[in-house]
């Protein structure tokens, strides 16, 4: 069976905002203008097709990314359906609880639309989901949104883009007018003036440029050119000798630019006035690369340990990365996965090299938002979801048994807010178990946990909406109803000095006895240089590192693996209040052992009243989570909001104008000042002021505030 699609024409690629800058507005254009839906779905009117959850439609906001496969014919083809393009994207939430749904998407996309508001330009989560295509090198071209609102600016929001994002940031187009007057766009490429007319903007006229707006055109084509060229010695050179170079060698420069992220293309439009959407989805076919134009991927080979790659090319072995589950109503579990290299059929097995197991991967579909469609074999480059993978999660490979590969997993941020969950009724407490574990296998940034003193189940997440939906999906999807307590903050501790620690556990009762014995020294956990080679005596995670530098066999290899299981169980519960601990480096220095007596479990015992001891004298501190916030209030309130914020022990870093009288506070808070902040900040600016926040990094808790979370915990 052969693939039906040419690898050159298709388009990995994901949609990417801030809340509200019109990402799902902008998705129903693309879903309405490529001819999946016939007709255009409003957030507002809450009949959109990629926020298919209730939730999603009676918020009005993106909960889950939804995956759309559709079809483009650029507009320049006049129509030669032949060169046609299959775009799989994913429409991601801009909400930052939900900030993990944009991770691991963009871990397995090769490009990105990112999206702006014409009024607010770059906001806080824009900042965030730039810095994760930046940390996987995705191509990205800007979409400047809602030119049609009140207070928009086409170079106010660009300036913010080459301000607080990327210097390279260039402008492809110019509006024509703006606010109530926008009325098309420019190409500065072509140098034509584009408007949108007919049913939903699907009819393009294309025209000479307005006189009133040739000679800011000509200035600005002169700087898209002079940025292309740099790109090329050949073109500059021509260039300087006063040869423009042609509109081909230059589609053909900036794409390769744009794809080595060298260059950013930047256009504009409204998607909700239907203006502009058209000529973004030909340069996602311009200037975002195809899977054949992205780097090989690489990966560890299970057996050695060393580095492996693999092209995408349908002849080499199966990879493929498992980046999300979702539990679908119809057909029950589904596992999203993007094929990296080879090929797999629907009904065979696959080996997860993550967990060593073999699975049969029952059926393939492709997904169109809520709608599935059945295939029976997918390719390299291809985005589907396996139905029937009962062990694989999120971040597992799947591979060819024969040529095992593990692909780097996705890292996800920590939870940083907790609260309490009960049953309301017996019968519920089988079913609320069984919901929350199909609930977190989908969601990483959601965790279970429970409480070991009182029995009592707490659930973590990325902030109070994260928790509040998750709490409402189990009772709409799985009919479970339970009470909650109030949220809290997910506090961790850590050591900030180095202590040495030894334990001797020896146990007699008659008979075989217990021996074991070891001595660690305890540090802070320092931070590793990218592409730093880790020694193969350290074991190393995200929050602990364990080295073993015993020499000469003072304790058996056999048990080395429990020594380090009894320093992690032991950091489950900290020194300073019983929060877990992180960023600790514990190093085995030495130890002994009885050859009939020793056992793992002594050892585990042994490790972990080591690390007690040790930690107790290593001064240990609380960290608590710090929010990066951006309040936009009123004027009139900004001494108000800011007095208030400095109240919250709020650290202000910065402000801004905006138009309409708005000023715009920079602040980072600790998130245990800011529950119910959104409220507060409403009833303080008249219902005008908003408050979007994201974690942004954990931090030492002064003494005064440390004294009353020890207090609090008695």
């Amino acid at each position: 069976m052969n693939r039906d699609y040419p690898l050159e024409r298709v388009r990995n690629f994901g949609i990417i905002a801030h809340i509200d800058a019109g990402k799902t507005t902008t998705s129903e254009r693309i879903l309405y203008y490529t001819g999946m839906s016939h007709k255009i779905g409003e957030v507002h009117e809450g009949d959109t097709v990629t926020d298919w959850m209730e939730q999603e439609r009676e918020r009005g906001i993106t909960i889950t990314a939804a995956a759309i496969t559709c079809f483009w014919n650029p507009t320049y083809l006049n129509g030669n359906t032949s060169l046609k393009h299959r775009f799989n994207i994913i429409d991601t939430p801009g909400h930052i609880d939900f900030t993990a749904e944009v991770k691991r998407s963009l871990r397995v996309l090769d490009g990105a639309v990112v999206v702006f508001d014409g009024v607010a330009g770059v906001e806080p989560q824009s900042e965030t989901n730039w810095r994760y295509a930046d940390d996987g090198n995705v191509p990205r071209i800007c979409f400047i949104n809602k030119l049609d609102r009140m207070g928009a600016s086409f170079e106010r929001s660009f300036q913010s883009i080459l301000d607080r994002l990327n210097k390279n940031a260039v402008r492809m187009q110019i509006p024509i007018g703006a606010e109530e007057n926008f009325e098309g766009v420019i190409d500065l490429l072509k140098m034509k003036a584009f408007y949108f007319e007919g049913d939903m903007g699907n009819k393009i006229r294309e025209e000479d440029i307005p006189a009133e707006y040739l000679d800011e055109a000509k200035k600005r084509r002169g700087e898209l050119i002079e940025k292309v060229v740099e790109q090329d010695d050949v073109l500059m050179s021509a260039y300087l000798e006063g040869k423009e170079p042609s509109l081909e060698d230059l589609k053909k420069t900036l794409r390769k630019a744009t794809i080595e992220v060298k260059i950013i293309p930047v256009f504009t439009g409204s998607a909700l006035k239907n203006k502009g959407v058209q000529l973004v989805l030909d340069a996602v076919v311009d200037y975002l690369p195809s899977p054949m134009e992205i780097p090989p991927i690489h990966g560890i080979d299970p057996k050695n340990g060393e580095t492996i790659y693999r092209h995408t090319s349908d002849t080499e072995p199966f990879a493929a990365l498992a980046f999300k589950l979702q539990n679908d109503p119809f057909v029950g579990a589904l596992t999203f996965f993007r094929v990296y290299s080879g090929t797999i059929e629907a009904g065979s097995y696959v080996y997860n090299s993550s967990t060593g197991e073999r699975e049969r991967l029952g059926r393939i579909v492709r997904l169109q938002a809520d709608k599935r469609e059945e295939v029976k074999k997918v390719f390299a480059g291809e985005i589907a979801a396996a139905v029937g993978l009962k062990d694989t999660k999120t971040s597992h490979t799947l591979c060819d048994e024969a040529n095992p590969i593990i692909l780097d997993p996705i890292k996800f941020v920590e939870p940083v807010v907790s609260l309490r969950i009960e049953p309301k009724t017996k019968a519920d407490q089988e079913k609320m178990g069984l919901a929350l574990k199909k609930l977190s296998d989908e969601d990483p940034t959601f965790k279970i946990s429970s409480n070991t003193e009182t029995g009592e189940t707490i659930i973590s997440g990325m902030g109070e909406l994260h928790l509040d939906i998750m709490v409402d999906r189990m009772k709409r999807e799985f009919s479970v109803e339970a009470n909650v307590g109030k949220p809290q903050v997910a506090y961790r501790e850590t050591i900030t000095a180095s202590a040495e620690a030894e334990h001797k556990y020896i146990k007699q009762s008659g008979g075989k006895g217990q021996y074991g014995h070891v001595k660690i020294t305890l540090k802070p956990m320092e931070k590793l240089e990218e592409g730093a080679k880790i020694p193969k005596n350290v074991h190393r995670y995200d929050d602990f590192e364990f080295i073993d530098s015993i020499k000469g066999g003072v304790i058996p290899q056999e048990f080395i693996p429990a020594v380090e299981k009894g320093v992690r169980e032991a950091m489950g519960r900290g020194i300073v209040a019983g929060f877990p601990m992180v960023d600790v480096s514990c190093e085995l220095t030495y130890g002994s052992y009885h050859d009939v007596d020793s056992s793992e479990i002594a050892y585990k015992i042994a490790a972990s009243q080591a690390f007690q001891d040790g930690a107790k004298r290593a001064k240990p501190v609380i960290l608590e989570p710090i929010m990066k916030v951006e309040v936009s209030v009123p004027e009139k309130f900004f001494g108000d909001i800011t007095g208030n914020l400095s109240g919250k022990r709020a650290q202000i870093e910065g402000f801004e104008d905006r138009p309409g009288g708005i000023k715009i506070i920079r602040a980072t808070v600790p998130l245990a000042e800011m529950f119910g902040y959104t409220t507060q900040l409403r009833s303080m600016t008249e219902g005008r002021g908003n408050a979007p926040m994201e974690f942004s990094h954990y931090a030492i808790v002064p003494p005064q505030v440390e004294k009353q979370i020890v207090e609090g915990k008695k």
